[in-house]
């Protein structure tokens, strides 16, 4: 067998919980080489990898972070270089000597990065769905015309990828051509899937953020709680497999073992199942169309709970309705719902607002804004601010 090629990374958001997951699946192997990884402001645990990986750059968001983080490689004997900015990231994810960029900024920082690695014709590994929810066609166009690759690492977007035919893998195109009826993106319904609907109110930001197969950040975990994560995978799907949101379906398993399923015109029903471990799809990713070790635990289907199969309860979750109509709507809707969204959550982990209120901040600011097609980066960041402001209004109401 021939070595594999030394592949060189920039890991973006290396300190939350795909970033972390990523280096833990890069350090089992010798064929990777960390080129960058950037943080918000965690410098405690960016030392730390800086230190383990010895990457060329360090990039945080916050200038007196980089500063600190600076002192304290020096001090070390570090020949990192620390740099800070939005400008800084785009650098890391679209440099000559990169070959696959991870994408895991939380939210809509992500975007202009991530972007820039699909100008840029990289190998990208997406975990940040608002770059597709806020810019979906022009992210996917932009992909298209540099020949980057996109592999998706949310777990269930992933999955389809895995059951979708070769050819669909290697090109985006026509689903239906190639026999596909229907993806069908699971959800585990998070810690309330069984709380009474009249005590959702008195949700408190711990219960939201405890959730119970998957161990992730505060604001992914207060999404799967109110299934507005799923809202925004569904949008992400469309635009990630050019499909229709007909051809879309949401299935509630509260197991986490299935992850996604793919329906064929022939009645064949193709499953991805594994255990719920974010390293499955990111060493699926960093490998493709190769395989690799992830260090995850190997699923044991007969030790494992019976499989539940439910349909979602709208009403219990009106987050993912609202998801399902942005897809629906298009044009601007999707990075509205985005932009309130994120400060709804906010809001309620501050303590501003209750869990309930969430829907009700993201549905009112959809209710006061309306503007054409979004045609630009540009015109995308100004809705999202415009939003943005909206939503805090609405929130404060409260």
């Amino acid at each position: 067998m021939n070595r594999p090629e030394i592949q060189s990374i920039t890991v973006l958001g290396a300190t939350g919980s795909v970033g972390t997951s990523t280096l833990d699946v890069i350090s089992r192997h010798d064929h990777f080489r960390v080129y960058a990884l950037s943080a918000h402001s965690n410098t405690a645990l960016l030392l730390s990898q800086c230190l383990q990986f010895e990457p060329q750059y360090a990039v945080l968001t916050d200038e007196d972070a980089a500063e600190s983080l600076r002192l304290q490689l020096r001090k070390a004997g570090s020949q990192t270089e620390v740099q800070w900015g939005a400008e800084a990231l785009s650098r890391i994810a679209s440099d000559a000597d990169v070959d696959v960029v991870m994408a895991a900024i939380v939210g809509a920082a992500g975007l202009l990065p991530a972007l820039a690695a699909a100008q840029s014709g990289k190998k990208v590994l997406l975990a940040n769905k608002e770059s597709l929810v806020m810019a979906g066609e022009l992210f996917m166009q932009a992909a298209v015309a540099s020949g980057a690759v996109i592999l998706p690492i949310d777990s269930e977007h992933n999955a389809i990828f895995q059951c979708l035919p070769a050819p669909a893998q290697s090109a985006r195109g026509n689903l239906a051509g190639q026999g596909v009826r229907k993806v069908l993106l699971t959800a585990s319904g998070g810690p309330f899937l069984h709380t009474p609907v009249e005590q959702l109110h008195e949700v408190t930001p711990a219960q939201a953020c405890k959730h119970p197969n998957w161990d992730m950040g505060r604001k992914i975990s207060v999404d799967s709680a109110s299934m507005m994560n799923k809202g925004l995978e569904f949008i992400e799907a469309c635009y990630l497999f050019d499909l229709a949101p007909e051809a879309v379906e949401v299935v509630i398993h509260p197991q986490s073992i299935v992850h996604s399923m793919v329906e064929y015109t022939d009645g064949s029903v193709l499953a991805q199942l594994g255990s719920p471990d974010m390293r499955v799809p990111i060493a699926h990713a960093l490998a493709w169309p190769e395989r690799i070790a992830s260090g995850a635990d190997f699923l044991s289907l007969v030790t494992s709970p019976d499989l539940q199969f439910l349909a979602p309860d709208l009403s219990r979750f009106p987050c993912l309705q609202l998801g399902m109509d942005a897809a629906r709507q298009g044009g601007y809707a999707p990075t509205c719902l985005n932009a309130a969204n994120e400060i709804a959550v906010a809001a309620f982990l501050a303590g501003q607002i209750r869990f309930t209120d969430i829907p009700r901040v993201i549905s009112g600011t959809l209710a006061q804004i309306t503007c054409r097609q979004p045609v630009s980066i540009a015109m995308i960041q100004q809705l999202d601010a415009e939003a943005r402001a909206v939503a805090c209004d609405i929130a404060a109401g409260f």
